[in-house]
């Protein structure tokens, strides 16, 4: 027997659903770009918008309308027949003209002086790449014409570092598979020692013990600290990476202060020669524009935005004539100028919903960083990182009454310029600990305390992780060993043995 086919029934059910608005999106994506990508965020709007442009009037607006806008308002005997209800315009122009004043959020400190109008972007010539300059030195060998591509080839295996990363043996593969070049390991060996030869020192070494050997043969060896470093370069690297500087002593027979005068030579070489050929035409530069700025004047903290990039908006007055002057006609209107009157109020809509936007961006991120400011009051005033409380997310969210995703969205990528530096937002927030007094202390005040500490050690026996939690732990500070080997692999500080000087 088979199975009756389902049936198919219908049932009303309701559903709560939360679901952003475009504006809400629109705010939500400018909260999170910092100040610099802000300004390409408004160039491309102001080239996607026509009825968006830059500056504002100073003079009076000599357009006013109190009338809505709305075309159906009265709609003629036609109109009435031909167009549908859901056609109403919601607007009125005075939305859009008073946009014409001066926005709010650029009342604010303008960080400009005429010295910067005066500024010239200065000419610098461009020089060659790391790579053209090693291809310039194979032009200037006796090579034949295989050699001499064999020593391109190998040139441009090597990478920005100066180092030759790939093994010889799948380098003849390549050749013979891509080139159609038949050669051998002995051969591209004779060539890349020949390589090993050019400048910068140390280029072309497979591996950081050859690079600072083919260094170390380049020096005067009628010194003896050039020989004993070559020795512990070429038999006893392994040992000298470690630091196990008694076994280097003991093998070799030699007194301290030999080993350190060989030390010292080896601490002269560059592990990347090819960082001492650099074009600054590529190298990658990070610009930091802060987002706020913080003074002091006579103790009182005094928080601006940062707005010196960040064009002034306005509803181009064009397109607000145009909508007054249809406002006023009598004359029915055809269907292209329907057509073109939905056109711009969409625009316009549009317009008015960027800079509303951007009006609440400014605010919520003058609102957040007021909070954290009163929140580490003393480290603002003082500079002292050892005054910075511990502060998580929630707490400037409790004091703004904004979510903490916002408060998360306003931290990211933003930088406060103070008096002592520029920080980033991120900085001011970390974790706590307690002290034996019950005290909350910052995770940043430890950090700071156990960087003082490793400063002040004595290099000859640096102190080890089992020390240093004995002495935080003397100080007040309950810690455990795992946490403070954490905060020293945080703070990028080795281990003890590799912290080690002769």
């Amino acid at each position: 027997m088979q199975d009756p086919e389902p049936m198919l029934k219908q049932r009303l059910q309701q559903k709560l659903l939360q679901k952003l608005s475009p504006q809400q999106i629109q705010i939500i994506k400018l909260l999170e770009i910092p100040t610099i990508q802000l300004e390409q965020r408004i160039k491309k709007e102001l080239e996607e918008n026509p009825v968006l442009e830059e500056g504002f009037d100073d003079g009076d607006d000599p357009y006013t309308a109190t009338d809505e806008m709305n075309a159906q308002d009265s709609p003629t005997e036609g109109e009435q027949e031909n167009d549908q209800p859901d056609e109403q315009e919601e607007f009125s122009i005075d939305d859009y003209l008073e946009d014409d004043d001066i926005p709010d959020y650029r009342l604010n400190l303008r960080n400009t002086s005429p010295d910067d109008e005066k500024k010239e972007e200065i000419p610098f010539s461009v020089g060659s790449t790391f790579h053209d300059y090693l291809m310039s030195q194979v032009g200037l060998q006796e090579f034949s014409d295989k050699e001499k591509q064999l020593a391109q080839y190998i040139v441009g295996n090597i990478d920005e570092d100066g180092y030759l990363r790939r093994d010889i043996e799948n380098i003849v593969d390549d050749l013979a598979f891509t080139q159609n070049i038949s050669t051998t390991e002995e051969e591209l060996t004779r060539i890349l020692k020949v390589i090993q030869e050019f400048d910068p020192p140390g280029v072309g070494a497979r591996d950081l013990q050859e690079c600072l050997l083919l260094q170390i043969e380049r020096k005067d060896h009628e010194n003896p600290a050039v020989v004993l470093a070559h020795k512990i370069l070429r038999d006893h690297f392994n040992e000298f990476t470690k630091k196990h500087y008694k076994k280097i002593q003991d093998r070799l027979n030699v007194s301290e202060k030999e080993l350190k005068a060989a030390i010292e030579e080896i601490l002269k070489l560059n592990p990347k020669p090819g960082s001492s050929f650099s074009d600054p035409m590529n190298k990658p530069v990070q610009h930091i524009v802060p987002d706020f700025i913080l003074e002091i004047d006579e103790g009182r903290l005094n928080l601006s935005l940062n707005s010196r990039n960040v064009p002034d908006l306005r509803i181009n007055r064009h397109y607000a004539e145009m909508l007054k002057a249809y406002n006023e006609s009598k004359k029915k209107p055809s269907k292209e100028e329907r057509d073109t009157i939905t056109f711009v109020k969409q625009k316009l809509d549009s317009a008015k919903w960027f800079i509303d936007a951007i009006k609440q961006r400014q605010n919520t991120l003058l609102l957040t960083m007021q909070a954290i400011i009163d929140f580490q009051k003393e480290f603002f005033l003082t500079g002292d990182e050892t005054k910075l409380k511990p502060m998580i997310l929630k707490d400037i969210a409790e004091k703004t009454g904004l979510d903490v995703s916002t408060i998360s969205r306003v931290a990211n990528s933003k930088y406060i310029q103070t008096p002592y530096g520029i920080y980033p937002l991120k900085y001011f927030f970390s974790e706590g600990l307690q002290t034996d007094s019950g005290e909350e202390v910052s995770t940043r005040e430890i950090k700071a305390i156990l960087q003082e500490l490793i400063n002040n050690e004595d290099k000859h026996h640096p102190l080890t992780d089992e020390k240093l939690t004995e002495i935080l732990q003397k100080k007040g500070y309950q810690i455990a060993r795992r946490t403070v080997a954490k905060y020293r692999e945080q703070l990028n500080i080795p281990v003890a043995r590799l912290r080690k000087e002769l």
